[in-house]
């Protein structure tokens, strides 16, 4: 039996398309969740996997399948229906897991046969029994996993072409920020993988750069930290010959032994939610773990590019403290604290969310039409009413900020500082005109949004 499994695309996503940027390979990801999925298939199927990031191909003139199965975070939402429809035509059965389909199971269920919420990998051996007996439910909860004993992603399903390969050691945060879905779909408690797994799966991905898809990579307590580096030491005693980039927190760089176990293992980059320039911002965020011990960032950035550690830096505009200039003041906060890449994002109420929740109830998200308006959920697009500014305002600050921390006169200062600190100073130029790039991508993006919000009468003023 045939079993097909997709991650659909959102064209409104321009850091996936390939033919305007070639730099944008080195931001396309591959779809680990399928990946686990199909390791956890049992024999028996012919198992393919589409990631419609290197763009959607011929459906009609490949072999039809027997099942097809759809994952979707919310902004791909739309592209999973027409993908779901498509195949449902034909008579083939359509599973939709994922983020969106646990945040929104009764949209979903209208659009496909069958929906599996939570963590697929509790039911998905019991979802592929149903469907070769003919037996599909409606629905499947999963529960939170546990992380041993998992078999390994099937990292050899995928063609070539990616410039990172994936892997997961963790699930779970504790911080739980208002604007994230992550404690409401992984939960708080932070569970590990066993490291000898890790190790071993590590051995099997055939790229040499790897991103670790954790939401956290160490955690937040000492026993994290401690984790953590015992996985860094295997990993660096294994030889894996693997450079990789992951997310974490700023006490990344509360300790040197950690920096320097994570430069021996591999580690050439981070990315870290810095989200607000402001401790009010941080506060309206739940990101209260920024303001411990009242951190200096710019030092925290330097310890950790010291180990040659590349440092990317995220902020959200929006917030309910921001007013005109803000964006001005992200960039010169990126600036100062020394990050070698910056995302400057809007503040999206994504399903699940606290964030979502409050918004909803205060009626201010304005790109409300769904599901055709998931497509806009990007982090790239004011999809909702912000107190201060208005939409036209709040693009204007996003592309001040990019046009000021992506100018070419600091493009220059920063890699020139990598090369003196010989710290990656091509990989620190390649990015920088990546992220330029998509930077003036997203301004057409946004005047186009722009007609369509005077068009649905959204363009508006500020909410005061």
């Amino acid at each position: 039996m045939r079993l097909r499994l997709i991650n659909p695309s959102n064209p409104l996503v321009s850091i996936v398309r390939l033919s305007e940027n070639r730099w944008n390979r080195y931001r396309v990801w591959k779809p680990l969740g399928l990946m686990a999925l199909a390791g956890l298939t049992p024999p028996g199927w012919e198992i393919s996997i589409v990631d419609e990031n290197l763009g959607a191909p011929d459906y009609p003139a490949m072999p039809r399948p027997d099942l097809v199965g759809i994952t979707a975070f919310t902004s791909q939402a739309n592209r999973a229906y027409e993908v779901a429809a498509h195949f449902r035509h034909l008579g083939v059965p359509v599973v939709m897991g994922g983020i969106h389909a646990t945040t929104c199971v009764d949209e979903v269920m209208e659009r496909v046969d069958s929906v599996v919420t939570g963590e697929a990998e509790t039911v998905w051996p019991q979802v592929v029994d149903d469907a070769r007996h003919g037996h599909l439910k409606r629905r499947y909860d999963g529960v939170h996993a546990e992380l041993i004993d998992l078999p390994p992603a099937r990292h050899d399903l995928l063609p070539t072409g990616y410039v990172f390969g994936a892997i997961q050691t963790t699930r779970g945060c504790p911080l739980s920020c208002s604007f994230c879905s992550v404690t409401a779909i992984n939960g708080a408690q932070y569970r590990q993988r066993p490291i000898a797994d890790v190790v071993r799966e590590f051995g099997l991905i055939r790229e040499n750069a790897v991103l670790v898809v954790d939401d956290n990579l160490i955690g937040t307590r000492p026993e994290h930290v401690a984790r953590a580096k015992d996985l860094f030491r295997a990993m660096a005693q294994a030889k894996l010959r693997k450079e990789w980039i992951a997310q974490v927190t700023i006490n990344f760089a509360d300790d040197e032994e950690l920096l320097t176990l994570a430069a021996r293992a591999g580690c050439r980059g981070v990315f870290i939610g810095f989200e607000s320039p402001t401790a009010e911002g941080l506060g309206e965020l739940g990101k209260k773990f920024n303001l411990l011990g009242g951190r200096d960032f710019r030092a925290s950035v330097r310890r950790i590019q010291r180990h040659k550690i590349l440092v990317v830096g995220s902020f959200v505009v929006g917030l309910d403290v921001d007013e005109p200039g803000v964006g001005r003041r992200v960039a010169e906060t990126a600036n100062r604290y020394g990050v070698n890449n910056l995302n400057a994002l809007f503040l999206t109420p994504l399903p699940g969310t606290r964030l979502w929740d409050k918004m909803k109830a205060e009626d201010r998200i304005t790109l409300n039409e769904f599901p055709g308006d998931w497509k806009h959920y990007t982090l790239g697009f004011p999809v909702a009413r912000y107190k201060h500014l208005s939409v036209d305002e709040s693009i204007d600050e996003v592309d001040a900020c990019n046009r000021d921390f992506y100018s070419m006169p600091r493009i220059v200062r920063r890699v020139a500082g990598d090369l003196w600190g010989r710290r990656q100073p091509l990989r620190s130029l390649v990015s920088n005109l990546a992220y330029r790039n998509n930077a003036r991508l997203n301004c057409t993006a946004h005047d186009d949004f722009k007609r369509e919000c005077v068009d649905r009468g959204n363009g508006g003023t500020s909410q005061t």
